[in-house]
């Protein structure tokens, strides 16, 4: 797609421009690292066009801060100072750890998750952001604490221009379904692999 050109013109009775400015759902899930970061890159770019920026992250300690989030705060306090760009929300909407269950029952983890999704359906039906980050929230799909199905149809039927950007492994087929950009991140190497532990700055 040389310059962004597409390969195929649908019969969909849209504009050029009705058809570029469509919101999308984007899927990055897989093995490979990334997932998140490519996200986050997206909610930059959605900050620089004066949107609304609302992150939830799903299985992330409430008191671990990554330096996304820093640097996404930071510019939500500079709209509020300068008027450039646009606000920025971000919630942490579990109880703790996923892998270490630490902060509650599974029950209290899902109870939050299935919260979060409602509060995020919320906001969704009021228009509330233009770009959704919702940070490895295929896990509590898979975990069966939200119904992945709901999810779908929810994102399939959102009004207006809002754009949803899904992180973590394995998506419930039907997001597959849904979405405009589905983007699998497969490991060739890692550091991991050879004992080195998580970097500043690289890790978060």
């Amino acid at each position: 797609m040389p310059q962004g050109e597409t390969t195929v013109t649908p019969d969909d009775g849209l504009t050029t421009r009705q058809r570029r400015n469509r919101p999308v759902v984007a899927i990055h899930y897989g093995a490979g690292k990334g997932k998140s970061t490519a996200a986050f890159g997206l909610a930059l770019r959605g900050w620089n066009q004066g949107w609304s920026i609302g992150v939830f992250q799903f299985v992330k300690s409430a008191k671990w801060k990554i330096g996304e989030q820093e640097a996404l705060m930071a510019l939500g306090e500079v709209h509020e100072r300068t008027g450039r760009g646009g606000p920025v929300e971000w919630h942490k909407m579990g109880s703790g750890w996923s892998w270490s269950r630490k902060g509650g029952t599974e029950a209290d983890h899902a109870a939050d998750a299935l919260e979060g999704w409602r509060e995020i359906k919320r906001r969704l039906a009021a228009e509330t952001h233009q770009i959704y980050v919702l940070d490895e929230f295929t896990y509590p799909i898979k975990w069966g604490w939200i119904d992945g199905e709901e999810v779908a149809r929810t994102l399939a039927e959102r009004p207006g221009n809002q754009h949803v950007i899904i992180t973590g492994r394995d998506p419930h087929p039907a997001l597959l379904e849904v979405a405009d950009i589905a983007t699998e991140m497969t490991k060739v190497k890692h550091p991991f692999d050879t004992g080195q532990k998580g970097q500043r700055g690289i890790e978060w």
